[in-house]
């Protein structure tokens, strides 16, 4: 699996983590998604970086 698969794929899971938090009333797991998200979001800036720099 790529990199940008397993980042999209976190993504998607904390988007779920965050809906379901939010049906439920759980803040706790409303945030974590949100955290989830934020942290697939940082790896795929940080591996958009990387191809700039290595021409990709």
């Amino acid at each position: 699996m790529s990199d940008k698969a397993k980042h999209e794929a976190e993504d998607l899971g904390g988007k779920l983590k965050e809906t379901a938090g939010a049906a439920t009333g759980n803040r706790d797991l409303e945030n974590d998604g949100k955290t989830d998200q934020a942290g697939a979001k940082l790896k795929q800036v940080g591996d958009d970086i990387k191809n700039a720099v290595k021409g990709d």
